[in-house]
């Protein structure tokens, strides 16, 4: 039988954080909804405190002291992947701590399933895959090279239009003087102004890290204020961008080569956001106006577009997939311009992968919209890893099959 190995980051217990876990909202790149993993969301800081940093203090905001742990994974969703995976073979546990490298040399699994989003460092996601690579183990996704470009959002976007891929105008800034650069005129950007607006965020981050709606600039001197707020917090480059106005959708992938396809479209409706909300999913969407009581109806799959448009934002994702060198699965997210072109904003081959349909976890919703249950959705990317590297995996009828609307 097929050995499976499963790598993972587990969320620390409640019981290991500082602070009561009752008033903390959850942090994860994912959104929250009416029932919660909650365990495999981030828990820091009271959401009533978080909501008043957001409009007194930028550099307060989404920082609190466990945000490191964001993008790990609780047991609920740990549990489901690995009775997924139970179908296709023997599964071995294999959390990605100090002790990783012994237990995989120790165990010598078939192929690992990789969901390790690491801790430290700007290569922290290409730690598991590049263990499995010294010690000649097949794994699961994208190989260590591609998890640390794509986490990188200034080199992806530099790979991209160095192809010609669609990407918004951008510039990186490392200190306050490459802040002033922008705001003199000195680099690719214009000027922020209302008319011209910038779009600035940590540089290799989660989607939900340091971003609100006060990294929507449209004046020098909120540039250098939130800037200089985020460039503390964070002690990372930031990533400047010309805002793009139109529709933003993510986009699942599903296979290698000539096979891969693009999921059904998720499209955000940023019409159910509060009167004067700026457009985008950030901090304020995620973790203040959609709330359990509350919740925020801002997702659409499949988005109501037109075919053409359709059409037109899957060539980008693939063709991004491949150029990118991502395999087996991914997340792209994808914004128009002001005429309606599909710009790529980025690209996560680690993508987030909630169980529970009302975590709203956008690669799980798109797979359901295709007619696929959680279980072969986390079935398939290991087959296709499997069939990439020849690892024979058996093929079995998933024991739950979820109906779709």
């Amino acid at each position: 039988m097929t050995r499976i190995g499963f790598a993972y980051n587990q969320k620390p217990a409640a019981s290991q954080l500082s602070e009561p876990v009752s008033d903390r909202p959850r942090g994860d790149d994912e959104p929250p909804s009416t029932r919660r993993d909650l365990s495999s969301r981030n828990l820091s800081t009271p959401a009533s405190a978080l909501a008043a940093a957001s409009i007194a203090a930028p550099a307060s905001v989404a920082t609190a002291q466990d945000d490191r742990f964001a993008e790990w994974d609780g047991p609920e969703t740990i549990d489901a992947v690995a009775d997924a995976l139970g179908d296709l073979g023997t599964v071995i546990r294999l959390e990605a701590d100090d002790d990783f490298p012994a237990k995989l040399r120790a165990s010598r699994p078939d192929i690992v399933f990789n969901i390790a989003e690491g801790l430290n460092g700007v290569n922290r996601e290409a730690h598991v895959p590049a263990i499995c690579e010294f010690y000649g183990v097949p794994y699961s996704g994208s190989d260590p090279f591609t998890l640390t470009l794509c986490l990188h959002k200034g080199r992806t976007k530099e790979t991209l239009a160095f192809h010609g891929v669609p990407t918004a105008p951008f510039a990186l800034a490392a200190s306050l003087a490459d802040l002033r650069l922008i705001t003199r005129g000195e680099t690719r950007l214009p000027v922020p102004s209302e008319k011209s607006p910038l779009f600035i965020k940590p540089v290799h981050e989660g989607s939900s890290k340091g971003i609100t709606e006060r990294n929507y600039i449209t004046s020098p001197a909120a540039l250098m204020e939130t800037g200089e707020a985020l460039l503390d917090a964070y002690d990372q480059p930031l990533l400047a961008e010309t805002f793009l106005p139109g529709m933003e959708f993510t986009c699942g992938v599903l296979g290698n080569g000539k096979d891969a396809v693009v999921l059904p479209i998720v499209g955000m409706n940023f019409g159910t956001l509060p009167e004067g909300a700026v457009p985008i999913y950030g901090f304020e969407a995620k973790w203040i106006w959609d709330r359990p009581e509350n919740p925020l109806d801002i997702f659409q799959c499949p988005a109501d577009i037109p075919e053409a448009l359709r059409a037109e934002i899957e060539q980008v994702v693939l063709r991004t997939y491949h150029l990118l060198g991502c395999r087996d699965w991914s997340r792209i997210d994808v914004r128009l311009d002001a005429a309606g072109a599909p710009h790529i904003v980025e690209v996560n081959p680690l993508p987030g992968i909630l169980p529970d349909p009302a975590d709203n976890s956008c690669l799980p919703k798109a797979a359901r919209a295709a007619g696929l249950s959680y279980d072969e959705l986390i079935q398939r990317c290991l087959t296709h890893a499997a069939a990439r590297t020849g690892v024979r995996v058996p093929r079995r009828t998933p024991r739950r099959l979820e109906v779709v609307a």
